[in-house]
């Protein structure tokens, strides 16, 4: 079996969740026997290359910007714009050319602008299998974000989601297998595609965990959020929860840090905003803090499976989080996990529970042991390459019916885009 794989970008070094995400997947499907061609932009951005491993082919982009006026012109969403870039398409072209697809692998809405030339290919080739793994809501996540914006970049960003909404609905339509990484968002998706089921394929899990820890009265009176901020919707969310926690934490005395990848200017406005919250930012290693927190909080308002929540179930911290915002996994509100309605109810939580000590030590007991059997990357790689041998072929939708207009339109979007900046979801 050989499949075509379109990403982001090189998912090493593994900083977020999309590229613990994805990168987990392309190795976990390798594993299970398939050779895999990866296409994506390179990290850093400014340089093309390819390296082989194992049966894994990575063939990453130079990251080059192009028109910066023409962007609002596109077809196609601002993160799908930004891997449209000349040596991506080169090599797309060269492969669809060239090769023999088992399947064309379509990894996240930031490639979707592939999604026309790859039905073209399909048109040669009708044994080719089209799969498109969502890695969220994208519609409701982008309109989510445009919400919160003011004057001119709100109207620019309402105008985003509506081209949001016409790539996603394309390739939840076209593609022979669609997978999600939550329960919730295979629903969602599915709605927008009725009578075509969403395959729902969690993330694996390869980091340390923890085979023993007592939640006692000797760790210091802290909750912690660990993630990386990079994704506005992330950063909206925290602020909102920050608003709200920061003086209620401060004046019972329980901490808060706020550990993981973000931009520097983000750490300082954070810091500036918030005094009584320690913004750690950027570590090499999250494990000591971890160690250093009664709880764990989850404070994002947007679905989608959390990389982090398994962070804190095999480090063996209580997680504190709001409703749905912890999707995917065996736990649910009163058993290895607490859930809240509103910010203010998940902050007056830790509040009243950050003393009970016991019922903290029981909860990260339960969730460990309830999570232990879940998130077997090898398992998960099986599991979709059998997916994708009994996807049914030819889910005819909206992308295909004029094709060749929606091929050439789409090929001169891409000419004319710029590149965005790098904004990722991370965990």
């Amino acid at each position: 079996m050989a499949y075509l794989w379109l990403t982001l970008c090189d998912p090493d070094p593994q900083t977020n969740g999309q590229f613990i995400y994805s990168g987990g997947l392309i190795r976990a499907v390798a594993k299970a026997g398939v050779e895999l061609t990866v296409l994506g932009l390179s990290r850093p951005p400014d340089c093309t290359h390819r390296r082989r491993e194992g049966n894994i082919d990575w063939q990453l982009a130079a990251d080059r910007p192009s028109n910066r006026w023409a962007r609002t012109a596109s077809l196609f969403p601002a993160f799908s714009q930004r891997t449209c870039v000349p040596d991506m398409r080169a090599a797309l072209a060269v492969h669809l050319g060239t090769g023999r697809w088992d399947a064309v692998v379509l990894d996240s809405i930031n490639v979707g602008w592939a999604l026309p030339h790859v039905l073209r290919y399909r048109r040669r080739h009708p044994r080719t299998k089209i799969v498109y793994l969502a890695q969220n809501d994208e519609t409701a996540a982008a309109h989510a974000v445009a919400k919160a914006q003011k004057g001119w970049r709100r109207a620019v960003r309402i105008a985003d989601v509506a081209k949001t909404r016409w790539l996603e609905r394309r390739l939840l339509q076209t593609a022979d297998l669609v997978t999600a990484d939550s329960p919730e968002d295979c629903q969602a998706l599915a709605a927008l595609s009725p009578g075509r089921p969403v395959v729902f394929v969690p993330p694996g899990y390869g980091g340390a965990s923890v085979p023993a820890r007592t939640i006692d009265s000797r760790l210091p009176r802290r909750a912690i959020v660990v993630g990386s901020f990079d994704w506005p919707a992330k950063r909206l969310s925290l602020d909102a929860f920050l608003s709200t926690a920061a003086p209620l934490f401060a004046a019972n005395g329980v901490g808060l840090q706020i550990v993981g990848r973000t931009e520097s200017s983000h750490v300082a406005a954070l810091r500036k905003r918030f005094p009584s919250v320690e913004v750690v930012g950027t570590v090499p290693d999250v494990r000591p803090y971890m160690a250093g927190a009664r709880i764990a909080l989850v404070p994002d308002v947007l679905g989608g499976f959390k990389l982090k929540s398994l962070d804190y179930i095999f480090n063996r911290l209580p997680i504190f989080g709001m409703e749905g915002a912890v999707p995917g996994t065996p736990l649910a509100d009163g058993r290895g996990i607490r859930l809240f309605k509103s910010h203010a109810a998940l902050a007056r939580g830790v509040v009243e529970m950050i003393d009970d000590t016991a019922s903290l030590d029981e909860q990260q007991q339960m969730a460990y042991a309830l999570s232990t059997d879940c998130f077997d990357w090898n398992v998960i790689g099986h599991g979709l390459v059998r997916q994708i041998q009994a996807a049914s072929i030819g889910r005819t939708g909206i992308a295909e019916t004029n094709e060749d207009y929606f091929v050439a339109k789409s090929a001169r979007s891409c000419r004319s885009g710029r590149r965005e900046p790098a904004t990722v979801r991370g965990d």
